[in-house]
């Protein structure tokens, strides 16, 4: 068996920021090896942190704005795989685990800094815009877009 088998998937949240337009909030990953692809927010659950108090965090942290409220979340929690060659969660983690929201976005555009995110968060977008959900599906990295398909399927009377 080889070793990332038997490694545990991190817990994690996800986030699919929806404006009234119903387009979806994605980011353009800062690191350099990444920069064809886009995701929604995303993070770990820090400790006994309770899911949807680290979806709110994760938004702040990487969207600059908490300007947003939850509207729904899946049933269930969506796992991928990290590839093989991915040294992405420090070799400690098969994949994530993770529970996705979506929320309504309150706020206005101005309201995004992902250049210099509060509390000193290191940033983690260099570009971000509003994107029709079927090109969310096209522009994320290929080993999570099962899971982008399956959470935007089940939001998908959200985003009309």
């Amino acid at each position: 068996m080889h070793k990332s088998h038997t490694l545990p998937y991190r817990p994690g949240v996800g986030i699919v920021l929806i404006n009234q337009g119903g387009f979806v909030w994605i980011g353009q990953r800062i690191d350099p090896s990444d920069d064809e692809h886009w995701q929604m927010p995303q993070g770990g659950i820090d400790g006994s942190e309770a899911p949807v108090t680290a979806a709110h965090r994760e938004l702040l942290e990487e969207t600059g704005t908490n300007k947003a409220e939850i509207i729904a979340e899946t049933q269930g929690w969506h796992i991928y795989d990290l590839p093989k060659s991915s040294n992405a969660l420090k070799g400690r983690f098969r994949g994530q685990r993770q529970k996705w929201f979506a929320m309504r976005f309150t706020g206005d555009d101005s309201d995004f800094n992902i250049q210099n995110p509060p509390g000193g968060e290191k940033a983690e977008f260099r570009a971000w815009r509003w994107e029709k959900a079927d090109e969310v599906k096209r522009l994320i990295v290929a080993f999570k877009r099962p899971v982008y398909e399956a959470v935007l399927s089940e939001f998908g009377p959200l985003l009309k």
